[in-house]
């Protein structure tokens, strides 16, 4: 996700209509237009920006346009069956109008554009357990090794009832909300224990909370496996980290690697770059086209492979998305890579984030292209070996052998044990011969 930061005008507090609506609204039309003002520091992608040309307060709306939606805030606030707030309509307008423009776009408030500030950072200030609704409840996923809840004991399908005191039923976003704080402060968590009944308070100190990203197991002596479970700023380190242990604990060197981008949503534009490039030794990896010159690139790979060019395969499925899609097209299209799997979701746009006088806005500002030229928007990738059958979510690697446990990582690890070339017609796999 790449980052952007503009100025945008500030309309004030609006608490009266009647007679000044029409004046106020033509204020809004300039702000609404006028979100791409003067540029200030980036948020996500460390890259400088240039302002769109041709966009300014110059571009107003037509005064028909500002009437009516003068007009029907105006009956909105007089005549509602219920008395709504000025901001909160506003908001509202704001929200719709952004979300009309396609799926991927929209208004953030605070407290949302803090989430995905967060999301894209790689560590965060909490007690370290990933939740999910269930049910009635909020149940523990996964408590992150190290962190103040993996320390004082909390475990996989524990369930919070209370969050300093307060029921949370099965709202998980308003648990998490609630655990998150400043480091060094204490969150008391109530939690039930499924298999014995039992009811504990928790006292835990949160703490910065680092987010690895790269989960990694030796699938077989020599062949190595690496999911990638989004894209953060850390993620093309702790891929390099990744691969330093599975070479350490393969002495004889890893002769393959099975990537695994499942379920993989994307994330930060340049990480999935920068994972692209660690198995490219040259070439495009990527090219994207927009209005503003900085919404059009391209980017290269540079000198060297961290695999030495062995046998590299990628695993895909219909969660695979965006900056995943964007590593996928690249191995694919260099020939560095087999993909298997299934049809990967086909998000071929970039969003830009870029924070407003109040919350932010996530616009798409780029279509992007594989280095073949291809766009993959609303088709997808397909796969070099297509695994029928219903798609199963991968298998936590910290469980048994992945090898043994997930199926289509079999598949994969046969696929790098014995490369092989795939004659495709019309998408789907008719022969596989060995490669001479």
């Amino acid at each position: 996700m790449r980052g952007l930061s503009r100025h945008v005008w500030n309309i004030g507090n609006l608490r009266h209509m009647s007679t000044r609506s029409h004046t106020w609204v033509a204020l809004v039309a300039g702000a609404v237009i006028g979100f791409s003002g003067a540029l200030a520091s980036n948020v996500f992608a460390e890259r400088q920006t240039e302002a769109a040309p041709g966009v300014g307060s110059d571009d107003m709306l037509p005064w028909q346009e500002a009437h009516l939606f003068a007009e029907v805030f105006d009956r909105v606030k007089r005549d509602y069956v219920d008395p709504e707030d000025d901001h909160k309509l506003v908001e509202n307008a704001i929200r719709g109008m952004v979300s009309a423009l396609d799926p991927h776009s929209a208004f953030l408030d605070n407290e949302e554009f803090e989430e995905i500030r967060l999301s894209t950072m790689g560590s965060y200030p909490g007690v370290g357990i990933e939740v999910a609704a269930d049910g009635s409840a909020v149940k523990i996923v996964h408590p992150i090794p190290g962190s103040p809840a993996d320390r004082a004991g909390l475990k996989s399908g524990d369930l919070i009832s209370q969050i300093d005191g307060v029921d949370v039923g099965a709202d998980a976003a308003a648990a998490i909300a609630r655990m998150r704080g400043g480091a060094g402060t204490v969150v008391r968590l109530t939690v039930r224990r499924p298999s014995t009944g039992e009811v504990k308070e928790y006292a835990l100190r949160r703490a910065e909370v680092a987010v690895h990203s790269v989960l990694a197991q030796t699938l077989a002596p020599g062949y190595g496996y690496a999911r990638i479970t989004e894209f953060s700023e850390t993620t093309p380190h702790d891929l390099d980290t990744a691969i330093a242990e599975l070479k350490h604990s393969n002495r004889a060197g890893l002769k393959g690697l099975v990537l695994d981008l499942r379920n993989n949503p994307g994330g930060v534009l340049e990480a999935g770059v920068a994972v692209a490039d660690a198995f490219l030794d040259h070439g495009v990896i990527v090219t994207a086209d927009g209005r503003t010159p900085d919404a059009r690139f391209r980017m290269d790979a540079t000198a060297g492979d961290v695999l030495d060019g062995a046998p590299l395969v990628v695993l895909v499925n219909g969660g695979t998305a965006s900056a995943a899609e964007i590593v996928a097209g690249a191995l694919k299209d260099h020939g560095r890579a087999e993909i298997i799997g299934h049809r990967t979701y086909g998000k071929g746009t970039v969003q830009t984030v870029m924070p407003l006088s109040r919350g932010a806005l996530k616009l798409t500002t780029s279509r992007y292209f594989t280095p073949s030229g291809a766009s993959i928007h609303e088709t997808g990738i397909l796969p070099d070996l297509i695994i029928e059958g219903r798609e199963e979510p991968p298998v936590d690697p910290d469980g048994a052998p992945l090898a043994r446990s997930d199926a289509e990582v079999r598949i994969a690890l046969d696929a790098v044990e014995h490369p092989v070339h795939l004659a495709r017609a019309g998408g789907s796999v008719v022969a596989m011969s060995p490669v001479p």
